[in-house]
């Protein structure tokens, strides 16, 4: 099976927060309004229900809702990704079908924490998903299981998103693959960039998109000075982003998971 190798997008995507009312009920109009915020203030892409977004406590209806919500909200030329994973391949394939009928231009798909035939269930993840790029999520122990490096030239994906932090392993990916790898932590932006990522997907952008989108252009000024809110960003996560959130923004601090 072939694949495309140019990226869907360059750049730094933001890794959205779902905002709740104070019931806990999603509030996807917040959401997607948020969305349109951070777009206009310089991201060139949004993930929906991935760590960041709580997808351990979204229905698959809500998830679809969200997508819909926020594809609507958005520019055709701001893609929309979804998270959309499953203990096996089965549920997994339900859930990206309907993020993809919602909207999704991609979906953002971790393997289970035991994996099996990891080849398999991504195969079954690219043709649930149809035209929509699949891209694999490492962030084992947070989002399923281990995405090996060595198992990524023979997958059926068209990038992935590794969150881990850490810049030996990126080194490694950017070695043996040409597709596009994305990083999930604002600490590696400056390498990210000057090393030759395709981007990033990042839970701080919610907060700090300009300085985000700086620190991967090369700004080491804006590299350091997003360490406090990276910092902060992790603090009972993610009830230490949507603080933040609500200070710069206004937007409910509530979250599912506490």
């Amino acid at each position: 099976m072939g694949f495309v190798t140019e990226p869907l997008w360059t750049g730094v995507a933001v890794a959205l927060v779902t905002l709740f009312d104070d019931d806990g009920a999603v509030d996807a109009p917040a959401t997607a309004a948020h969305a349109a915020r951070l777009a206009g203030e310089g991201v060139q892409a949004v993930l929906v229900g991935g760590s960041t977004g709580e997808s351990d406590t979204l229905t698959d209806a809500e998830l679809a809702g969200l997508t819909a919500a926020v594809r609507t909200a958005l520019p055709a030329s701001v893609p929309v990704v979804t998270g959309a994973s499953g203990a096996w391949r089965g549920a997994a394939a339900a859930r990206i079908a309907a993020a993809v009928g919602a909207g999704a231009d991609a979906v953002l798909v971790a393997p289970p924490r035991r994996p099996g035939d990891l080849t398999a269930y991504f195969d079954a993840a690219a043709k649930a998903a149809g035209a929509a790029p699949v891209l694999a999520y490492h962030f084992p122990g947070t989002a399923g299981g281990e995405v090996p490096v060595a198992a990524l030239p023979d997958l059926p994906i068209a990038g992935l998103k590794d969150s881990t932090g850490s810049a030996e392993r990126l080194l490694q990916e950017l070695a043996v693959w040409d597709r596009a790898v994305y990083v999930g932590s604002s600490a590696l932006l400056l390498m990210a960039g000057a090393v030759g990522a395709a981007g990033a997907i990042l839970a701080v952008a919610n907060t700090h998109p300009a300085e985000s989108v700086a620190a991967f252009a090369g700004d080491a000024g804006a590299q350091r000075a997003l360490l406090a809110a990276h910092l902060r960003s992790k603090e009972r996560f993610p009830a230490g982003l949507k603080a933040m959130m609500a200070e710069r923004y206004g937007t409910s601090p509530t979250a599912r998971m506490a």
